[in-house]
């Protein structure tokens, strides 16, 4: 009876002060860790979206940017022919052409002389080429002034059109020709040349004619430097050379003398060796 007038579903720890302690200190706990929560959620929320819009401002830009170029390259003028771009062929200089032949020949020497060595063969590469520039350069002139009207346009002054980088070279002779003589011929002596008439179309001979003098004169330039080179760097000549055949002397009586101290010097050793036995 007494059972049946309790109510069984109340707790007994409603009433409880210490229980209500607990429980209110439970949820102020759990209220604030989910405040804490709440806020560092927004915090890596907040991170996150700077992050995203940055990203998107990058692909934006670049859109923008490959637009931009595309629109640019797009105005360029995309039918340029191959022979609107300037080149010149030229044959190899000297240097190039005889470097190894040269230091071979010192090499062959060094053998006999190594104090004529690499040296040697330096110094003659470049005495060499500069002979063999010198005979280029003067050959082209010569060839140029053969050309209708250009030594009568220019007279002393025609040999500062070959220089040592262009004698040989078709390109730059046509060059340094038409920086030179395109001043003269707008000057009041343009009437007076034959080159120059033939240059403005006035003349019955085109300046194709004149091109293929200069292409002549080139390749006749480099065939005299060619061939002062080959003769200077000849066998004949090197060892005809004053200089080399003294070298050579010096080295066979260092040999020589080199031959007899090792001689008298294995005797002297194998002397001693026959007293020690004794």
């Amino acid at each position: 009876r007494l059972l049946c007038e309790c109510d069984k579903y109340t707790s007994m720890y409603d009433n409880d002060p210490e229980m209500k302690s607990v429980m209110e200190n439970y949820n102020r706990q759990t209220s604030d860790r989910f405040k804490e929560y709440d806020e560092r959620t927004k915090t890596t929320r907040q991170k996150c979206k700077e992050q995203c819009d940055k990203q998107i401002q990058k692909i934006i830009l670049k859109d923008k940017l490959e637009k931009e170029l595309m629109d640019k390259f797009a105005t360029l003028q995309t039918d340029i022919q191959s022979d609107a771009i300037p080149t010149c062929v030229c044959e190899k200089s000297m240097a190039d052409k005889v470097e190894k032949g040269c230091l071979r020949c010192g090499g062959i020497l060094s053998t006999a002389f190594p104090e004529f060595g690499l040296i040697g063969g330096t110094l003659l590469h470049s005495a060499a080429v500069n002979a063999a520039t010198k005979i280029g350069m003067e050959a082209a002139l010569v060839e140029l002034k053969s050309v209708n009207g250009l030594f009568q346009l220019l007279e002393e002054n025609i040999k500062d059109l070959v220089t040592a980088t262009n004698f040989n070279c078709k390109d730059a002779l046509l060059r340094t020709i038409d920086t030179i003589t395109t001043p003269l011929c707008k000057s009041d002596q343009a009437d007076k040349s034959i080159y120059c008439s033939i240059k403005s179309g006035k003349q019955g001979m085109t300046f194709s004619d004149i091109e293929i003098k200069i292409s002549d004169a080139a390749e006749a330039a480099g065939k005299a430097a060619s061939g002062k080179y080959a003769e200077m760097t000849s066998a004949g000549t090197i060892f005809s050379d004053p200089i080399v055949i003294s070298a050579i002397v010096v080295a066979t009586i260092a040999v020589i003398l080199l031959i007899i101290y090792l001689v008298l010097r294995y005797r002297r050793k194998k002397k001693n060796e026959e007293k020690t036995t004794i």
